[in-house]
């Protein structure tokens, strides 16, 4: 299926590594050119040439703290006019109610809540100018699910889907599209470095960690690629008409 996304421009927040390197090199298969967005900028560069290695397309890198609404509007006046964003960066740190403290609790929010959404607030602003664009958030299932010992985590998602639905419910008198994407557990670097230090201490073997996933559905977490195909997907104009939709990508779980 031609997406109809070649020649579009796409900023990628956290496009260094898994989600976001993920969707770009799909995006980039579409023949997407790519400003990607993240902290490390020796890993964002790696990632780059290793896409212009494969795909003759335009790869830009931005290093950047998203964490201030000043860093943000810094990376939106060097990226200029792009036709897609791409929110994915930031990771809210696990624990319950007693054991996340103030400091944490408000620093991961400044990148993964108030950075998505300042990142929305300047990037819409100049889609809006022009009539056209598409905004894809890419949140966390446990907006909708409520674990206890991810509190800091489920309320900001929470937040960021209500934030997604109100944009994406206005968006089409502005000839704009705002979307999300809800994954459940993602086979990113993170998640097996997690799984085997479980396993280590369960089992005394890291190796066994992929034996953590047997009761998950499918016997395993979803692949990055496969919620990098829904971000093109919801991008492009064959979703056309979908706005202020959340969808979740769990395995059904």
């Amino acid at each position: 299926m031609d997406l109809q996304l070649a020649g579009k421009t796409v900023l990628i927040t956290g496009g260094s590594k898994g989600i976001g390197k993920a969707a770009a090199e799909v995006l980039a298969e579409e023949g997407c050119n790519l400003i990607l967005v993240a902290r490390d900028g020796a890993v964002l560069d790696a990632t780059a040439a290793e896409i212009r290695t494969k795909r003759q397309i335009n790869v830009r890198t931005i290093a950047a703290d998203l964490s201030s609404d000043a860093s943000v509007r810094n990376v939106a006046r060097e990226a200029g006019e792009i036709d897609v964003l791409v929110n994915n960066a930031g990771a809210i740190p696990p624990g319950d109610v007693a054991s996340v403290d103030d400091a944490r609790w408000r620093q991961a929010w400044d990148l993964k809540v108030f950075g998505y959404i300042s990142f929305c607030r300047v990037i819409y602003a100049q889609m809006k100018a022009r009539k056209a664009g598409v905004i894809v958030n890419v949140i966390g299932s446990a907006g909708e699910k409520f674990p206890t010992n991810y509190i800091a985590g489920a309320a900001g998602n929470a937040s960021l889907m209500a934030f997604t639905r109100a944009l994406g419910r206005g968006a089409p008198a502005d000839g704009l599209r705002v979307v999300a994407i809800n994954p459940g557990p993602v086979e990113t670097d993170r998640l097996v470095m997690l799984r085997q230090a479980e396993a280590k201490q369960k089992w005394g073997d890291e190796s066994r960690w992929r034996e953590l996933s047997a009761a998950m559905p499918f016997g395993r977490p979803a692949t990055p690629r496969e919620i990098g195909n829904a971000v093109a997907f919801l991008a492009s104009s064959v979703s056309g008409y979908t706005t202020g939709t959340v969808l979740t990508i769990d395995g059904g779980g």
